[in-house]
């Protein structure tokens, strides 16, 4: 298994991230640690969760770090992991918040959670475009200094409070961002490319696109309106059925043909050839679905293959 160091860590990964939200949402405790002990079974070490996931099932969150927690401890393989969560989004008893008081209260209720004591990698999920850049970044010196969290990233900041952020923290000595959580995959392109890429670049970032797989529409299943209610995100993939949705469907489809491979393994894995990505976040529900996550470091694209899918995203 490969494996690779995130920039300015020293933290060891898989090219695998395993989005949790599914986690206490459409897997329960006992489904999520059969998909948990295959992911790690396979050599895979990297998960990706938050707070509030799944606060849509509740209205507060927490139930994907509980079960975590739990197949921690269950296990006894907390070492062997590498765990990365999230503060800051929106629930129904809170707006999004990445002030001091908040950040504080928060690591400590997902280090409970978790049943851990230190996240290794702890994200700004959104920001309030309200609170201080130095006020997050003071917080986030202050549990790193702490030991509750080795290194912080950030996800949902616009590309200016991003920039200020590691300003403030080189004048003050804070702690910086080593990674960046964006929206990024083959029918997603131009905010990454155009806004974030050129900072990826210039902060040395190590990069964990979500929605790796656009809510499931670069799987291939969702054809035609009828198969939107095949799955509870069928609708959110509306958006891409137009003709330029398609067309990257039918490149993956002459891509994994001549790979023998999933549509699904083909869009990682041109996920994993851009040299700006280091591995996407990503679920899965069963263990064929496991299967195409497994499969895409091990494919190979060739030149052709990656022109095909780079001019049919466009």
């Amino acid at each position: 298994m490969k494996k690779i160091i995130i920039k300015n860590t020293d933290l060891e990964i898989a090219l695998i991230n395993f989005g949790g939200n599914v986690f206490g949402w459409t897997l329960d405790e006992k489904q999520s640690f059969s998909i948990l002990d295959a992911f790690h079974n396979k050599g895979f070490n990297f998960i990706d969760t938050a707070d509030t996931y799944s606060w849509w099932v509740n209205g507060k969150g927490g139930q994907s770090e509980t079960i975590i927690g739990n197949w921690m401890k269950q296990r006894g393989n907390r070492n062997e992991m590498v765990i990365a969560t999230k503060v800051g989004s929106q629930t129904k008893e809170h707006g999004f918040d990445i002030s001091k008081k908040h950040i504080l209260k928060s690591v400590d209720e997902s280090l409970q959670r978790l049943q851990t004591d230190h996240i290794d990698l702890y994200y700004t999920h959104f920001d309030d475009d309200t609170t201080p850049v130095e006020e997050t970044m003071e917080a986030y010196a202050e549990i790193v200094k702490a030991g509750k969290v080795r290194y912080i990233a950030a996800s949902n900041v616009s590309p200016e409070r991003l920039r200020e952020s590691f300003d403030v923290a080189e004048k003050n000595g804070f702690p910086k961002y080593v990674a960046l959580q964006p929206h990024y995959n083959l029918v997603e392109r131009q905010k990454f490319e155009s806004d974030y890429e050129p900072l990826v670049k210039e902060f040395n970032l190590s990069v964990f696109p979500y929605w790796a797989l656009a809510a499931g529409f670069l799987t291939g299943k969702y054809r035609t309106e009828a198969d939107f209610s095949k799955s509870v995100r069928g609708e959110g993939v509306r958006k891409y059925m137009d003709d330029k949705g398609l067309a990257v469907l039918k490149a993956l489809d002459e891509v994994s043909a001549k790979h023998n491979s999933q549509p699904a393994t083909v869009a990682l894995a041109w996920l994993l050839a851009h040299p700006s990505i280091t591995a996407p976040i990503v679920s899965a529900t069963s263990q064929n679905q496991l299967q195409t996550l497994f499969d895409a470091p091990e494919l190979q694209l060739d030149a052709e293959d990656l022109q095909l899918l780079d001019t049919s995203s466009l």
